[in-house]
């Protein structure tokens, strides 16, 4: 009877641990209300206020000021730069037209990073400082949790200020 009363208890307490974990790190999960194509040259470019310069963005699914999974396009114009930064969440973006070199480290150094074209993507971890720049006019696929943010390595280099 003993040995049953602990194996329960066990149990009990095995699934409270699993809950826990499972309330811990919950987000919401993404919606959407219609079926809807996005076709690049058709898109509603906006500026894009947290990246400097003149990158545009259009929002597909989500919002990246609330929790959850969202995914937008940004369009950067030729010898565009964004400086070093980090993100509060991992993020995967995937190049859709032009080449961008994204490179790891706090400065921009244009001698170092791995250029990426049209169809190559790449995953950056939470809080990993990283940089990107381009040559010619680059559309990307940004997927990432929201509330999204970056904070740049220099305070200065950032366009909210």
């Amino acid at each position: 009877m003993r040995v049953l009363v602990a194996l329960l208890a066990g149990m009990v307490l095995t699934a409270a641990s699993f809950h826990a974990l499972a309330q811990q790190d919950q987000i919401e999960r993404m919606t959407t209300s219609k079926m809807e194509n996005f076709e690049l040259d058709k898109l509603e470019w906006k500026d894009e206020p947290v990246l400097p310069g003149d990158a545009k963005s259009a929002l597909v699914i989500g919002d990246p000021t609330k929790p959850g999974v969202f995914m937008v396009y940004l369009k950067f114009p030729p010898n565009y730069e964004i400086p070093a930064h980090t993100h509060p969440f991992a993020e995967v973006v995937t190049v859709l037209k032009g080449a961008v070199w994204n490179g790891m480290g706090e400065k921009l150094d244009r001698t170092k990073g791995d250029k990426l074209g049209a169809g190559s993507s790449f995953t950056l971890p939470s809080g990993h400082a990283h940089y990107l720049w381009n040559e010619e006019e680059t559309i990307v696929l940004l997927t990432a949790t929201g509330p999204w943010n970056i904070t740049y390595i220099n305070p200065e280099d950032d366009p909210r200020k």
